[in-house]
């Protein structure tokens, strides 16, 4: 399991969560961040850092954005 960046972060790219993300595994797109799922070490840092609440452990992630999970 990793991290999910949902729908909440299209088109507003906060950035908070690259400044605590240990291992550097979220990258910007190209109208939303994501996690690299091989890198995330599923530390939680950044999910509590989001101002949108767009952060989601996988398994976690509401139906309605499944499409936001990345495939491995």
């Amino acid at each position: 399991m990793t991290y999910v960046i949902a729908a909440p972060c299209v088109d507003v790219k906060d950035k908070a969560c690259l400044d605590e993300c240990p291992v550097d595994c979220i990258v910007e797109g190209a109208s939303s961040m994501y996690i690299q799922p091989e890198e995330c070490v599923d530390c939680g840092a950044c999910e509590p850092v989001c101002p949108v609440e767009a952060i989601f452990y996988e398994e976690d992630l509401p139906e309605e954005w499944a499409s936001f999970r990345v495939p491995t």
